[in-house]
């Protein structure tokens, strides 16, 4: 079943349900995915004391970075997409076995005071039982080339990062973003302290383990690069919208588009996708 009309502290949802009791949210701000249960527990971390006020970023959930990853450009910092009102668009798609809903948010005066370019992104959220797929398409509809980085910004919630390990990028190039080093991922992660690193992706599911939990994660070969983010106690203390013991609590694995920017000819089309499924 959906839910129109539903406010999340104050601001404008719509949730996705399966009789089997998996629960999806997302705000049009930002068409922002701020909660998944499935398998009788809470998948996303949501920090507490993110700023819910219909014009901040959030942090938890999953971000919509575009069409600037970080601060690799002259935008705000992921872009701005995730600060602006998305649309529903038509009515959800709706069944026992998958759930559909998309979002899109067009070119206007908004987005032409952060970017002249004209363009349309749509969001398109697929709630299976045990299982979620992000799809973003992004369509060219200037006149002129179109050129973005960006990432699917989700933040995993585990009970304590320590415990923590993911699996599948054995062996992948990798960038540590706080040593600005170069090489190659040595055996399954783990997460001690700060961990800020952008992976080539894998052409297989990645593996997200804690105790008895698991979580497969994968990613489109439209998407050029995995990175695997915790901020760590110091770090984690300096971010405002974040519990100080908050970094505990979270994992980030983007699928993203890093390094090399994707460009789209006139009236071009890219797709790219995230999809989360329970093991």
């Amino acid at each position: 079943m959906a839910e129109p009309g539903e406010l999340f502290h104050g601001l404008p949802a719509l949730t996705l349900s399966l009789p089997c009791g998996d629960r999806l949210r997302v705000l049009l701000h930002g068409a922002h995915v701020v909660s998944w249960i499935s398998g009788g527990r809470e998948r996303l971390y949501l920090s507490p004391r993110s700023l819910l006020d219909g014009r901040s970023a959030i942090r938890g959930g999953v971000p919509v970075c575009f069409p600037q990853f970080n601060m690799r450009g002259t935008l705000p910092k992921h872009g701005f997409v995730r600060n602006l009102p998305w649309q529903a668009l038509a009515r959800p798609q709706l069944g026992a076995e998958l759930a559909r809903l998309s979002l899109r948010l067009t070119a206007s005066a908004e987005t032409r005071q952060f970017w002249p370019q004209a363009f349309e992104a749509t969001l398109t959220l697929e709630l299976r039982p045990g299982s979620l797929q992000m799809t973003l398409d992004v369509r060219n509809t200037d006149a002129v080339s179109l050129g973005f980085t960006g990432a699917l910004h989700s933040y995993f919630a585990v009970d304590d990062i320590a415990a923590v390990q993911l699996e599948g990028l054995q062996g992948q190039p990798e960038w540590d973003a706080l040593t600005d080093r170069h090489g190659r991922a040595n055996g399954p992660l783990r997460f001690q302290g700060e961990f800020d690193r952008v992976y080539d992706a894998a052409a297989q599911a990645l593996l997200l383990r804690e105790g008895p939990q698991r979580l497969q994660i994968e990613q489109s070969p439209s998407l050029a690069h995995t990175v695997v983010w915790n901020p760590g106690a110091e770090k984690g203390a300096t971010l405002v919208d974040l519990p100080v013991d908050g970094y505990r609590q979270m994992l980030c694995v983007e699928a993203a588009q890093v390094m090399q920017p994707i460009t789209l000819p006139a009236g071009g089309m890219w797709q790219g996708w995230q999809r989360l499924s329970l093991r």
